[in-house]
Order: structure tokens, then sequence, then C-alpha cells
């Protein structure tokens, strides 16, 4: 499977956006699908997973802010982003957890006034 990320863009603090996290299959089967983000001058780390039964967990600097969901209908995984800060600026990810599939180009975010 390959999944590819989209919806990246530039925003204004305290605005919202939504990644998508298209797969070139079905993704009923992926057991954990997880966002990834990596910053300027810092290390990959993950965002947010859902299981394929739906439970969802978040890093603790996106929490109250930042929801993912799956529609398995459209093989698509969602990031939704609110109250976004300066530092979610970055390339972010989709990939299976662990995540031993290859990023690929991933999706700028960049939150700036």
């Amino acid at each position: 499977v390959q999944l590819q990320a989209s919806g990246g863009g530039l925003v204004q603090p305290g605005g919202s956006l939504r990644l998508s996290c298209a797969a070139s299959r079905s993704i009923s089967s992926i057991n954990v699908t997880g966002w990834y983000r990596q910053a300027p001058g810092k290390l990959r780390d993950v965002v947010a997973y859902i299981t394929s039964s739906g439970k969802t967990h978040y890093a603790d600097s996106v929490k109250g802010r930042f929801t993912i969901s799956r529609d398995n209908a459209k093989n698509t995984v969602y990031l939704q982003m609110n109250s976004l800060k300066s530092e979610d600026t970055a390339v972010y990810y989709c990939n299976v957890r662990p995540p031993v599939l290859s990023w690929g180009q991933g999706t700028q975010v960049t939150v700036s006034s």
C-alpha cells in the first residue's frame, strides 16, 4: 500500500486546515495509521494515530486542537487541525505505525501571519 498526504498550505495563527491521506488500496486492513511531522532542524515525530477500531492517540502538543479520523469507504485518513500555532509549522506525512512504508513527499503546513 502507498499513502499520499495532501492539503497543506499557508494559514494564519488560529486558523484551520484539513489534511488528507489517500491510500492506494483499502485501509480497512491497516491496523494503525498515523500522521507525523518534521519541523526544520527537528526529528520527525508522531502527531496522531488511529487504529482500525477507531481508537485515537494524540501527541500532548496537539491534544484538543487536532482530530484524526478515517473513512474506510474513501480509503482516506484525515487530520483536522484547528487553532494552529506557529510551532505547528512542519512537513506532515502519513504512514502506518510503526512507519514501515516509504515516507513520500509529505505536505507543507506553514503557520504564519
